[in-house]
């Protein structure tokens, strides 16, 4: 496709029709914030919108009223811990929902709740309006999940997705959100907007404000009142501390190195953090010892370090992948209210939604590249709601600074959508 007939395309495209609903503030639940039912009304006469809303700010009761007043019968989907805690801030606003896991469950009108593995299991048909919570799993753009959602949900006239993280720098999980809502094809997306080269798809030099411009339509980022001109009060976080925990190991050279210099690529990476292992967790453990009255979250990329972590630290709880996802939603659930002091477990498994500000100690027990990760898991302690200074301890040996300058580099690229959308916004108000 040549440039001249992808920007056409765009054009053509580049305004997303508004086929919602008008909602007057008066419809929605008196508990909404006013910056809250601005962003509702502004979901609800989209229709299709994106919300990217940061944690704390009152995702997931927006996500819920925008499924009340959207049609009669309407969907929540997202992780199975998440599901049962929108049950619970359903009731806070005096909405009956429920969770299901199929469409025989469905009796009649209301909001329903289920999780992805779910999915499946329902007639699209039933529903109105469909939102899906956590939308980053679109990122998955050759998976199955991805392709299941965008197709089995096709024929629901409202959907949303709502996520705190949209990897802004991502063009998988960009085309993905647009392809789901029906704003635009992946492929037409990524023609109008993006080029390929050795390193993948990257966004074309001139393509950045057109489209922010289109994605204004049908896309809205929030990550403090302030951005859609109210006061901040009561949503300003007492503060993050990030502590660096550098141990000493020594590490196997490569063949060709003198001294280990480099941490090489994923088997190297592998290799390096199997090597640490040992080091890291014992300073994970003495950290946890150091404040033994403190909730702690252990965040591990191993099922070793989990193991290891779960023998050495007595009465914690290790959630790993070979639960069941009611024995991972329980447990979660446990650390949510308070009811469980040490959990250990993976960003895969909880990084995603969870509200865990009754706490506000944390460790990585090593780092991954991934500054999504990185980000969701600060995020679970680090939110609005939080009472305290979070500390972060990051534990790595001197050979995986590596790692951890590699995701401050993409945390620095990370917002520059994000920003777009946020200007955008005030520019128009």
């Amino acid at each position: 496709m040549t440039d001249n007939y992808a920007a056409l395309l765009a054009k053509r495209t580049a305004k997303a029709k508004r086929i919602g609903v008008t909602v007057l503030p008066g419809d929605l639940h008196p508990s909404l914030m006013p910056f809250q039912v601005d962003v509702v009304t502004w979901a609800a006469h989209v229709g299709c919108p994106a919300i990217w809303a940061d944690t704390g700010l009152g995702k997931t009761r927006m996500q819920l009223e925008w499924c009340r007043v959207m049609g009669e019968t309407t969907l929540v989907v997202t992780t199975l811990a998440v599901a049962l805690q929108t049950i619970e801030e359903a009731s806070v606003i005096d909405l009956e929902s429920r969770y299901v896991r199929s469409s025989s469950e469905i009796a009649g009108p209301g909001v329903y709740v289920t999780n992805y593995e779910m999915v499946s299991s329902f007639d699209p048909t039933k529903f109105d309006a469909v939102a899906l919570d956590e939308a980053s799993i679109l990122k998955q753009s050759d998976g199955k999940t991805r392709t299941l959602l965008i197709e089995h949900f096709s024929v629901v006239p409202y959907r949303s997705t709502w996520t705190a993280t949209p990897a802004p720098n991502d063009p998988e999980e960009l085309t993905n959100q647009a392809e789901f809502l029906g704003q635009m094809t992946r492929t037409n997306m990524l023609a109008a907007y993006f080029v390929h080269d050795q390193d993948g798809w990257r966004m074309k030099g001139h393509a950045h404000e057109p489209m922010i411009e289109w994605m204004s339509s049908w896309a809205l980022a929030i990550r403090r009142p302030s951005d859609l001109g109210y006061a901040d009060e009561g949503y300003i976080l007492p503060g993050l501390k990030v502590i660096p925990e550098m141990v000493h190991v020594e590490i196997e050279a490569a063949p060709d190195e003198l001294f280990a210099t480099t941490i090489g690529g994923v088997s190297g990476r592998s290799k390096v953090r199997r090597q640490t292992l040992a080091a890291r967790v014992a300073r994970a453990v003495a950290l946890v010892e150091s404040e033994p009255n403190e909730a702690w979250l252990l965040w591990c990329g191993m099922n070793d370090e989990a193991e290891a972590l779960a023998a050495a630290i007595p009465g914690s709880v290790n959630v790993h992948g070979s639960m069941t996802p009611e024995q991972k939603a329980e447990k979660l659930l446990e650390f949510a209210h308070g009811d469980l002091q040490i959990l250990i477990t993976k960003p895969s498994i909880a990084g995603m939604g969870l509200n865990f500000q009754k706490a506000a100690r944390m460790a990585f027990v090593g780092l991954s590249d991934s500054y999504e990760d990185y980000y969701q898991c600060m995020r679970r302690q680090y939110r609005f709601g939080q009472q305290r200074v979070v500390h972060a301890h990051i534990i790595l040996s001197e050979i995986e600074g590596q790692i951890a300058e590699n995701v401050r580099r993409k945390e620095k690229q990370a917002n520059r959508i994000v920003d777009g959308l946020i200007k955008h916004i005030r520019k128009a108000s």
